[in-house]
């Protein structure tokens, strides 16, 4: 122990300064090391919501616009509802992207029409079929319409034989209401959601469209209730609202087949002896040759929109918009 006081005093309080820094260093460490893993330990076991809630809303791919419009209005934002096919895009011809194909194969359920309409998806579609993706056929659901006697023209084409599957559906609101009905069952059933509500509307609303088309057509003489359209499309619509379907310039309800100069002299003169008011042409009809059909029969040529839906995308907008055109072409 040293001798003078004073100097063992000031060895003393050097001693506890020096182990109050050792304290004050230590506790700052282990501050800092508890700062660093206190948010790291939550990060690692929990997801963000968004990602939570998004892998949890089920995709529905249609195939094309019109029945698109449709089951868009039917499931709302309780799914994710994609179109394939481009608004406008010829369903007889369109043919997916990789892109599209990637889509359709991760699809929860796919909503199809059938009868052969999706003539260049067919591949993809057996593809997705074959993996054990759900599909959902709408022509399944309605009493399909086969081309009759007397319909299109005598161009030998199978397409066109009598007996023919029409897959035009679309054209018909009753038909349309009897596939919300079956969609939405399927939907509750392979995708847990209940659509019973929305459906009743939905199909309440097609009725109403179902009569309002019929009262607009009432204005049209039954003398002047005949159609001469691009190709055989308009066969539902004839059905349902008492039309003669006269003929066609592509005499196929495919827009793929070929026409021949003696199946548009043998539609010039049905046209001349059914005396028709007017031509309508439509998406795949060659505008050339309705024209020229046009002028020599002395009936006027008419755009139908029978297979892309209008600004607003709305299927009712749709044939409301064709149901106009059509009586205003025939009065």
């Amino acid at each position: 122990m040293p001798a003078d006081p004073d100097q063992g005093a000031s060895i003393l309080r050097k001693g506890k300064t020096t182990m109050i820094r050792r304290i004050v260093v230590i506790l700052l460490i282990t501050a800092a090391l508890s700062a660093c893993a206190t948010p790291a330990g939550p990060a690692l076991i929990q997801a963000p919501p968004s990602s939570a809630a998004a892998s949890s809303t089920k995709t529905i791919v249609v195939t094309y616009s019109v029945l698109g419009s449709i089951v868009k209005d039917l499931v709302g934002d309780k799914a994710n509802v994609v179109v394939s096919m481009p608004n406008g895009q010829d369903p007889h011809e369109w043919e997916p992207s990789a892109k599209d194909i990637e889509v359709i194969m991760k699809a929860d359920l796919i909503v199809q029409n059938g009868l052969g309409l999706e003539g260049g998806m067919e591949k993809t579609l057996q593809q997705a079929h074959d993996a054990g993706v759900r599909f959902f056929t709408a022509s399944e659901h309605i009493t399909v319409r086969k081309v009759g006697e007397g319909e299109g023209l005598p161009s030998g084409d199978p397409d066109q034989a009598v007996g023919a599957e029409d897959p035009h559906l679309w054209m018909d609101p009753v038909d349309m209401k009897a596939v919300v009905e079956a969609l939405a069952a399927q939907i509750k059933t392979d995708l847990g959601i209940d659509l019973s509500d929305r459906a009743k509307d939905l199909e309440g609303r097609l009725d109403a469209l179902n009569q309002e088309v019929s009262d607009k057509v009432k204005s049209l003489a039954d003398a002047n209730r005949k159609l001469v359209t691009g190709h055989e499309s308009m066969g539902y619509f004839a059905q349902r609202f008492g039309f003669k379907l006269v003929g066609a310039i592509i005499p196929s309800i495919t827009t793929q087949a070929e026409v021949s100069a003696s199946d548009l002299a043998a539609l010039k003169k049905l046209i001349q002896d059914n005396q028709v008011k007017a031509i309508f042409t439509e998406l795949g009809t060659p505008p050339a040759v309705a024209e020229a059909i046009g002028q020599e029969t002395g009936v006027k040529v008419v755009e139908l929109t029978t297979h892309s839906l209008p600004a607003d995308g709305s299927y009712f907008t749709f044939l409301r918009n064709i149901a106009q055109v059509i009586v205003d072409g025939l009065k």
